[in-house]
């Protein structure tokens, strides 16, 4: 029965220009007036008229004035709260919208900034099949999960936000349409080769001095002064020196676009995607070239979203 309502919903929204005539995207900040906020009864309001008008007959007929008091008590409630469901939402303002990262197939985060010159209850907004609700004090904030299924720029959906506070006889709805789009990262390749390193990568490594004392030596010709354990060789009739750990030094990985001429352009998309996330968990420093942008060597999550960022763009 829900599903039929809905269709017929869609159907008449699709028809009527009068339900749909603010569905073009809008800059934010969006603010809700009466111009744009739509009230109906819902099917318990209906069937609680049919309740009022039976009552009403009945009073009529037997001259009960006990009972079309009641009646009239009733219907003043039922006025009331439409009045109320619409105050709900008007002056309802959405400020602003914030997006997290997500690649391609995986939901993305959004954060929606509410704001109400007065207290807002029971208010619900439907976002993609989903019913969210949540009150605005002053100011709120939603969280949302938008499903994603290819990379790049990501268009917001219209959002649909209503309620039928208090008593749930009248429906007052109004849409948001964000003009603001969320970008996807693309989906790295499950398993593949490493990247190719140029053929002097190994000679241009340089061992780096470490940090950690792992164990005291004899003295070789050669040795800083400054790393002999003067107290140890005190106690010793030889020189004892403090030997460090030393980190295993790693290899710049230059992720060139151009290197994998043989696969095509989502695979090439897909494996720099993956060797980007490798070099990241691995702690690597690496750069990236691509057919239009150089982006120097770097690591760290800044330097990973401006690379993952620049392949979700590519055409």
């Amino acid at each position: 029965m829900r599903a039929a309502l809905r269709r017929l919903a869609q159907r008449a929204e699709r028809r009527l220009p009068a339900l749909t005539r603010l569905r073009k995207p809008e800059p934010l900040p969006i603010e809700l007036d009466r111009r744009r906020i739509y009230i109906v009864p819902s099917a318990f309001g209906m069937a609680f008229s049919v309740l009022l008008l039976v009552m009403m007959v009945g009073a009529l007929n037997y001259a009960n004035n006990a009972a079309l008091l009641l009646t009239c008590l009733l219907g003043a409630a039922c006025a009331s709260s439409m009045l109320l469901a619409f105050r709900t939402l008007d002056g309802l303002r959405l400020r602003g919208i914030r997006a997290g990262h997500a690649i391609a197939g995986d939901p993305l985060e959004l954060a929606l900034d509410f704001s109400a010159p007065r207290m807002r209850e029971a208010v619900r907004l439907d976002c993609d099949g989903e019913t969210h609700a949540f009150a605005v004090d002053g100011v709120a904030e939603l969280k949302l999960r938008l499903p994603t299924a290819q990379r790049g720029w990501l268009e917001l959906p219209r959002l649909r936000v209503w309620s039928t506070w208090p008593l749930g006889l009248f429906r007052a709805w109004s849409w948001l349409h964000p003009q603001q789009s969320v970008l996807v990262w693309p989906r790295p390749e499950q398993a593949g080769p490493p990247p190719l390193l140029p053929a002097d990568a190994p000679g241009r490594l340089r061992p780096q001095a470490g940090e950690d004392l792992a164990a005291l030596r004899d003295y070789r010709r050669g040795d800083a002064p400054r790393h002999i354990a003067w107290k140890a060789s005190a106690r010793h009739h030889d020189l004892l020196v403090k030997d460090f750990d030393r980190p295993q030094p790693r290899e710049t990985w230059l992720l060139d676009w151009h290197a994998l001429r043989s696969l095509d352009r989502e695979t090439r998309i897909a494996r720099l995607a993956r060797w980007l996330g490798e070099a990241e968990a691995q702690g690597r420093r690496y750069s990236l070239h691509l057919p239009d942008e150089r982006i120097d060597t770097g690591s760290g999550p800044a330097h990973y979203a401006r690379c993952m960022s620049a392949l979700a763009v590519l055409p």
